[in-house]
């Protein structure tokens, strides 16, 4: 796929998704960058602000098959993987599956859900598969989780496990929209044009096909990434293991995920090549989620998003 190609079925999955999510305009590229990737997304923000529209409208415009599951603090694995039960008629057993066996999963308020259920969520992120009675059936090779969170309430959830977070490609923060873009919103629901009314009626198109996906993926090992690159992402990610204010840096997996995604970021802003202002602009969704502070930092209010804007200001560019 030429990068023209690229760019014109990248403008149209933007245009169909600005049928439904009005403004967050960084988490719509940042939504695409994973799907490109063919990674997984970890989507925060309040109440309010669209996080499950912005993953249901996207699965409108992939146009592949797509289920939700809400966790639940009573949610079990068997719950989302399926089970075996006995079939009287056959007089034998049969599987029947869960939501988990599909293409593009919305996993709503996924912090609410037991250890337990997060392992077998797990299994089927990092290898593809799902375990049932000792079993093992492949998922999709596209299978995408697109992960919800509420970062404000803590009644009833459970903290993800480290190993689960490091699965997420990178962490989609949702923000309050502008003035502007909140009149909007507030004139199309009187008009019958509100968000969740055009996505129930089909207005979103499927124009992100599996073809078109595979062709796009293939054209992104074409955008070229240097070497000094290349070692610029390495020691950023390795200066996180470094800081004072981190007790925990960003892993190996880290630095391969800050490349992924700077490349992907380089060929939807329609460039063939990858500069330090990409690995920039995906380095705090990249990284920001896998880092654990020092106490004593977060005591003092110190973000991790503060504490990556210093070291990316610390770390030479290269020229």
């Amino acid at each position: 796929m030429t990068l023209d190609r690229f760019q014109a079925v990248t403008e149209n999955v933007t245009r169909e998704l600005r049928k439904v999510i009005i403004g967050q305009d960084d988490a719509l590229r940042y939504s695409l960058v994973v799907v490109l990737c063919n990674q997984h997304a970890l989507v925060e923000g309040v109440p309010g602000l669209g996080k499950t529209l912005l993953v249901r409208t996207l699965a409108a415009c992939l146009g592949c098959e797509f289920k939700r599951i809400q966790f639940t603090p009573d949610l079990m694995p068997a719950d989302i993987t399926g089970t075996n039960v006995f079939n009287l008629a056959r007089n034998e057993f049969s599987l029947v599956r869960g939501p988990l066996f599909t293409t593009f999963l919305l996993a709503d308020e996924i912090n609410r859900a037991p250890a337990k259920t997060q392992s077998a969520l797990l299994e089927a992120m990092q290898e593809r598969t799902v375990t049932i009675d000792r079993e093992s059936y492949r998922l999709p090779a596209d299978f995408t989780v697109f992960a919800t969170q509420n970062p404000i309430e803590s009644e009833g959830t459970y903290p993800l496990p480290e190993a689960q977070k490091d699965r997420f490609l990178l962490k989609v923060n949702m923000t309050w929209p502008g003035e502007g873009e909140e009149l909007s919103l507030a004139q199309r629901s009187l008009n019958g044009q509100a968000p969740e009314a055009v996505l129930l009626r089909g207005e979103v198109q499927p124009c992100l096909g599996e073809q078109t996906l595979a062709d796009m993926r293939a054209a992104l090992e074409t955008v070229r990434v240097t070497d000094e690159l290349a070692v610029y992402a390495v020691k950023v990610v390795r200066r996180t293991r470094a800081d004072d204010a981190i007790l925990v840096g960003a892993g190996p997996r880290a630095t391969q995920s800050l490349l992924r995604a700077a490349r992907a970021w380089a060929a939807i802003s329609g460039r063939d090549f990858v500069s330090p202002d990409d690995v920039r602009a995906v380095a705090a969704p990249v990284l920001e989620h896998r880092l654990i502070l020092r106490p004593e930092s977060e005591l003092e209010g110190v973000r991790a998003g503060e504490v990556l804007d210093r070291i990316l200001h610390e770390v030479a560019v290269p020229r």
